[in-house]
């Protein structure tokens, strides 16, 4: 497990996240980072605009997997 999702999961954990919550949220940002093939830290606002402009005209964006 890499450092960054740890503290991603402790963070959401110590805010009694619920499970279900937490792994959407995992894969949330594993389907985000492949889209750009780097990892999340190297990842900013830019690339978060990028991402949701490509999911939302399909309607793509509540069937992330």
């Amino acid at each position: 497990m890499t450092h960054l999702r740890q503290i991603m999961l402790e963070e959401l954990r110590r805010r009694n996240y619920a499970e279900s919550t937490i792994r959407t949220y995992i894969r949330t940002v594993e389907h985000f980072s492949r889209y750009f093939h780097r990892p999340p830290d190297q990842l900013g606002p830019e690339h978060i605009r990028e991402y949701q402009a490509a999911l939302l005209p399909d309607g793509s964006w509540h069937r992330i997997p």
